[in-house]
Order: C-alpha cells, then structure tokens, then sequence
C-alpha cells in the first residue's frame, strides 16, 4: 500500500496546468492562482510546457471543465508530449478518471500535488504521520482507479462479486486501518505537546507563533532572531515541521518563538486537519506573527488567505503582530508607509538582512507586556546579589538612589515574585 501512496504521488517532469475561471473570479485573479500552481510544480519537480483555462458558471460534473474544453487540452499536452496535466482545483474521483481517459495520461489536482511536496518536505516523525494521514485520506475514496485492471464479474447467482472488489475492500480495510492507527498516533503526539505546554507554563514564558504565507520568510526571521538553522529556501513549503526556540529580548524578557507551516490559498481542509498537531502551536500561542512578503503583488490576497486559515483552526481572535518582511525589495517607502498605517501593531524588516530588528524588539516587547507584573521595589545597595537578578530576569523601567537604597520600577515574570518580595513597596 506505500509504494501505491509513493507511486501515485509523483510528479512527472513534463506538466500541463489547467485552471477554472468561475464568473465570481477576474482574469488576474487566475492567472495569479496559475503563477502559484506552476511554483508549487516547479517545486515538486515538475517542468511547465503550458497552461490555459476554461470560463465556467459551475464545474462540469463529469470532466470539471467540459468533454469538449478538456479533447481540446488533450490534443494539445499530445504536441507538447505532456506526461503530467494538473488541475488548479479539487477534482472527484469520478472527474479524474474520466480525464485520465480524454487525456491518457496523469491526471493530478491542487491538493495532490500539495501532498506529493508535503510527502518530500516532512522531516520528522510528526511530519511524515501528519503527511500520510492526509495520503490517505485523499486516495481513499480513489482507490478504484488503481483496479481497473481487475473488472467485476457479471451479476447474477453464483456470479456475484470477483478478484477485483475483493481486492478493492481488502485495499480499503488496510488503508482504514492505517488510517486509525496514524489517528491514534497523532493524538499521542497532541498529549505530549500538552505536557510540554504545561513545562512552558511553569516557566510562565510566552509563546510566539510565527504565520504567514508560504514562502513569505518565517524561517529566515526565526533563524535571524535565535540563530538557528531552520532550512529556509526560495521555495514553497519549505519546511513543514514546527520549530520552537527562545529568544531573550533587549528588555531581558523571555520569549518562546515557534515557526510553523506555511499557509496558501485553497489549502485543502483535509490538510488543515491533518496538521491540527502542529497547528496547535498557533492555537495555543500568546501572540501572532504575521509575517508578510510585502514585495509580493498579491500581498493583499496573501494577508487574506492567511487569516481565513487562522479563522479555520480558530485562532483569528489571537493578538496579532503584523510583520512586514522584504521591505529592501519595495520600491517605495510610501507602500511601507502604507500598510505600517493600515494594520496595527506592525513592523517593517528584512529578515535576510536583519533591517528593522530595533523596532521588531520593541514592539514585540509592548504586545507581550501584560504577560509582566509591575512593581515598585527598594533594595539595600549592599544586596548586590538581589539586584544582579533583578537585572537578569527583569525589565528595569525606572531606577533611583537615594541614601542606602536603589529604587527600582520593574516588569518581571509572575513567577518570580516571591524572590523580591521582602523588597516591594506597598501602596
């Protein structure tokens, strides 16, 4: 059954794109979603030969674009000696059997072809259950298509059923079987992020998520922030599993900042159920970080479709950080202005080049304010040793001598309180 997901899920080198203009769409709009299908091919290993697409009021419930649109694409990918002819839309099982006919070649759809990168991109344990949980649950309802070979007998008694359906409800108990079993699995991996949540809990440091778009620079910002080495690539999808780092901020503030998948348009459902896991780390998170490629010419669409996922998994309501990445890619500082003015609280940076990371310190250091106690605090100047923490783990706004004390104006976590509580001034 793994080499049928394997086989299934390659890309060939030669593919042809086919998109649907429906009536509520323009024409830029598609073309923008054909530009992003031929990036997703292109880096599933594909080579583009062509693209076209069809007008349509509704999908055609047999061929999704029609028998005649689709015989007029087919002769063409024949010329091209197309190999591959990908869809920019979900088809039914039933739809991409009747194409693989008209075509007589590899029929794929978005989603498939977001599954064939996912399958090359995970990395970790986590990664590749959450991957093969959504294979599965995509290739089951066509599974047919892989026993055509294998035809049912003819009804009548004692001619009922053969090779072929028995095969098939044998495929179909194995994948459902799997199928609970990476359920199973995931779920446990769901209980051990909550004991680790539950760890972060007792440091009381906040939790950081970085979204956005795929391919809008959250793992170079991550990388620039702590100094890891998250692969970070020109590339859709570039990285899949969850990262979690600390990050001490100039205000001495520990902060806890996780990098996860990247969104994009049309992205399946399935996927996003699939991912619950990983996406938690959002759900769960104190704060957001949106960050945007705000060089791209669709940032607008980009910001949108970012929020309609966060709106999916339930976490549209989460304090937000606009953080507007490429900026020495833009051309004008007006458009930075801009959408500095119309999105708050945000930033403007360059990741890459570490541009703006003043102002992203501190703006970050605002929005994790509250997660801070304020107090007044009068230490002996002798404690040196107290002063030196306070230092360490807190955030000096004001400090003052006078006669043998210092005067201290402090933000610190909740949890270290008690360490300064012979020193607080009562009100």
């Amino acid at each position: 059954m793994k080499a049928l997901i394997d086989n299934f899920g390659k890309t060939s080198e030669r593919a042809f794109l086919i998109g649907a203009q429906f009536r509520s769409h323009s024409a830029w709009e598609i073309k923008d979603s054909l530009e992003e299908l031929a990036q997703l091919a292109t880096t599933a290993g594909a080579t583009i030969v062509g693209d076209g697409f069809q007008k349509l009021d509704s999908p055609h419930a047999g061929t999704f674009i029609g028998k005649g649109k689709a015989e007029d694409f087919a002769e063409q990918c024949k010329i091209d000696e197309v190999d591959t002819v990908i869809f920019d839309e979900e088809l039914s099982p039933g739809q991409a059997r009747n194409l693989e006919r008209i075509f007589e070649c590899k029929i794929l759809d978005r989603t498939s072809l977001i599954l064939d990168i996912f399958a090359q991109r995970a990395q970790t344990r986590e990664g590749k259950l959450q991957v093969e949980l959504a294979q599965l649950k995509y290739l089951l309802p066509r599974l047919t298509r892989f026993w055509t070979h294998l035809s049912r007998q003819k009804g009548g008694i004692g001619m009922r059923g053969g090779d072929g359906e028995s095969q098939l409800e044998v495929d179909r108990r194995k994948v459902s079987e799997r199928i609970q079993k990476l359920t199973e699995e995931l779920e446990q991996v769901r209980r051990q992020r909550l004991i680790q949540r539950s760890g972060r809990k007792r440091h009381l440091w906040p939790l950081a998520s970085i979204v956005g778009y795929t391919n809008a620079g959250k793992s170079t910002l991550l990388n620039s922030l702590t100094g890891t080495n998250v692969l970070a690539e020109d590339k859709l999808f570039a990285t899949l599993d969850p990262t979690t780092r600390r990050l001490r901020l100039p205000t001495n503030q520990n902060v806890l900042i996780s990098d996860t998948v990247g969104f994009i348009r049309k992205l399946p459902h399935r996927l996003v159920e699939a991912f619950k896991a990983t996406l938690e780390e959002v759900v769960e998170a104190d704060l957001l970080i949106h960050v945007t490629d705000l060089s791209h010419p669709q940032v607008d669409d980009q910001i949108k479709a970012v929020n309609e996922v966060l709106a999916e998994i339930k976490a549209h309501d989460k304090p937000c950080m606009m953080v507007f990445n490429k900026v020495d890619q833009v051309e004008s500082q007006g458009i930075v202005e801009h959408y500095l003015e119309s999105h708050q609280p945000s930033v403007a940076i360059s990741a890459r080049h570490q541009e703006g990371f003043d102002a992203f310190y501190a703006e970050l250091g605002r929005q994790l304010k509250p997660i801070r106690s304020s107090l007044q605090l009068r230490i002996p100047i002798d404690q040196t040793e107290i002063m030196s923490r306070l230092y360490e783990i807190g955030q000096v706004e004001e400090r003052d001598y006078k006669d043998d004390y210092a005067h201290f104006k402090v933000r610190i976590p909740p949890h270290c309180e008690h360490d300064f509580e012979p020193y607080v001034v009562k009100d």
